[in-house]
């Protein structure tokens, strides 16, 4: 038997009777839980479809699980609360006709309480609280609530009435196994919902959806649905592929990425909205509308993929989502209308509008496009590579921290551990220099704990290591590089040459440092024999020109 997923109208459930299993906690839902499904139904207004005007949109209560026991009740796995909260909502409602105007409302009964059926029946009406045990406590003041708030002044219980019952829908997802505790647990660990794409999926293995006088064919069908669901999940949850696609974002069932870009109609204050979408679509049960909404979301995937796995592609789709500057949806459908040729050019267009108000030259330390720029150059340094087949690692730059970082040191801000700065630092002192020797000397003599002392051998110390630089443009992008957060916090304050070390140890510990920023402290730019300790005029300046030969396609120079 497979699981079974509908959508029902609250009115649809009146036949049914329902069983609250001793698994189950009790009812505790607070007034709060109870007066906002109450003020979210009041405020919903119902609005007609556009793609069926016949139909209108309706308000979701979320999912209840449930499974058929043997005695044609339904033992609800998962929803109680709601479930509860609905029926005493129904009951009020139903209070204020005579008895024989009451419309027939479903059944409650909980497995530990022997007369709880009698209960939520009979003693609900006399609106006191009721404190034979901690079930019956909570509802009949869950009940009591209920009837103060539709007894305000002026309220059109009638309108809520008809809203709640018609406009109000429930998922109801009914369970095939066998071991119903087994799903509670699943479903209550760490309070999990059912997600769209497990709702979703449903749809699309509901047998009847199928025609049922071709079992085989069925059979075969669900397997390869079930099977190609699997494989693209699989694909989906590969970090490398989802964080190219995507600016930043988790999700359990990465699939449900897919659904959402197929849905053009999300509502952002309904959690199923999506869900909703593909249940629309599927209102025409045939073996058709599962075959060609399957294909779309294949289709998506195989083009996802195809970008993915051509290198040209993948860096410079990967660099307009990461800046946010496109997302992945509105490049599928642009490329819909391009042959691969135009959709190349259409790409290398976007990258030079989304930096058309910068020119190189002119960047400073704080301006916000400089990150975007030294991302870029990165990204092309390595595409640009044409006997090297590496990737840009889209994942890492996107789930860490990223600051823009002085490649010489700035007197800024003094360092915390004075004694360990200049200790490192005065390992890499040139005594060749004309201060050098002094300074050496003058190190042994500072006392860490007069500020005003520390201060000014500190300042010295930075002027020596910057003595191939004019001061004057220390915050221009040819001393600007990108480096990740820990490493640049790690060594704050510190001296080029100290740097360079720790740049060094961290690659080889695993740590990712983008290609350019390597390039830069390995003194990549440098003619042989380079002064290793020292950030000089010549590496900037070879450096401005690398940034300039790398980026002059993009960027006005």
């Amino acid at each position: 038997m497979d699981n079974k997923l509908e959508v029902k109208a609250i009115y649809e459930l009146e036949d049914y009777e329902f069983f609250i299993p001793a698994y189950q906690r009790g009812y505790r839902w607070s007034e709060k839980q109870v007066e906002d499904l109450l003020n979210d139904i009041d405020e919903f207004r119902p609005k007609q479809l556009e793609s069926n005007p016949d139909e209108t949109t309706w308000y979701c209560l979320q999912p209840i699980v449930i499974k058929l026991r043997e005695d044609g009740k339904y033992e609800v796995i998962d929803g109680q609360q709601r479930l509860t909260t609905i029926y005493l909502i129904l009951h009020y409602l139903n209070s204020v006709y005579t008895e024989e105007n009451r419309g027939k409302l479903f059944s409650l009964s909980y497995q530990t309480r022997s007369n709880s059926t009698q209960f939520l029946k009979e003693e609900l009406n006399r609106k006191v609280d009721n404190n034979e045990n901690i079930d019956f406590h909570h509802i009949s003041n869950a009940y009591r609530f209920i009837c103060n708030w539709f007894n305000k002044p002026g309220f059109n219980r009638n309108a809520y009435e008809s809203k709640f019952k018609f406009s109000a829908k429930v998922i109801w997802y009914e369970s095939s196994e066998e071991d119903t505790i087994a799903v509670f647990t699943r479903l209550n660990i760490g309070k999990i919902p059912l997600t769209n794409a497990e709702l979703i999926k449903a749809l699309f293995l509901n047998s009847s959806n199928f025609d049922s006088s071709y079992p085989e064919k069925l059979r075969i069908k669900q397997l390869e649905i079930s099977s190609e669901w699997d494989q693209i999940e699989q694909t989906l949850q590969d970090d490398r592929f989802w964080y190219f696609l995507n600016a930043n974002q988790a999700k359990t069932n990465r699939i449900e990425f897919i659904f959402e870009l197929m849905n053009d109609q999300i509502d952002q204050d309904d959690n199923y909205s999506t869900f909703r979408f593909f249940n629309e679509k599927f209102k025409n049960k045939n073996f058709s509308t599962i075959e060609n909404n399957w294909l779309e979301i294949k289709n998506y995937q195989q083009r996802f993929l195809e970008w993915f796995e051509e290198r040209d592609l993948y860096h410079k789709i990967g660099y307009l989502v990461s800046i946010e500057y496109l997302s992945i949806s509105e490049i599928y459908e642009i490329s819909k209308d391009f042959t691969k040729t135009e959709f190349r050019s259409y790409l290398d267009d976007r990258i030079k509008h989304s930096l058309k108000k910068v020119t190189l030259e002119d960047l400073q330390y704080g301006d916000k496009e400089i990150k975007n720029v030294l991302l870029l150059y990165n990204i092309l340094i390595m595409l640009n590579n044409e006997n090297d087949n590496s990737y840009f690692p889209f994942e890492i730059y996107k789930t860490g921290n990223w600051d823009i970082e002085h490649i010489t040191s700035v007197t800024d801000s003094l360092p915390i551990n004075r004694q360990q700065w200049l200790s490192d630092a005065k390992v890499f002192i040139d005594i060749t220099l004309s201060n050098g020797e002094e300074l050496k000397a003058e190190i042994e003599d500072t006392s860490y704990d007069d500020d005003e002392e520390f201060e000014l051998i500190y300042k010295r110390m930075i002027q020596h290591f910057n003595t191939y630089l004019p001061e004057s443009d220390v915050n221009d992008i040819s001393n600007l590089t990108l480096l990740d957060s820990e490493t640049n916090r790690g060594y704050k304050n510190a001296v080029f040459p100290i740097k360079r070390k720790t740049i060094i140890d961290r690659e080889k510990n695993g740590t990712f440092i983008p290609l350019g920023t390597k390039n830069v402290f390995l003194k990549y730019f440098s003619d042989y024999p380079p002064k290793i300790s020292f950030w000089t005029q010549e590496d900037r300046d070879n450096y401005y020109q690398d940034l300039t030969n790398v980026l002059k396609d993009y960027i006005t120079i």
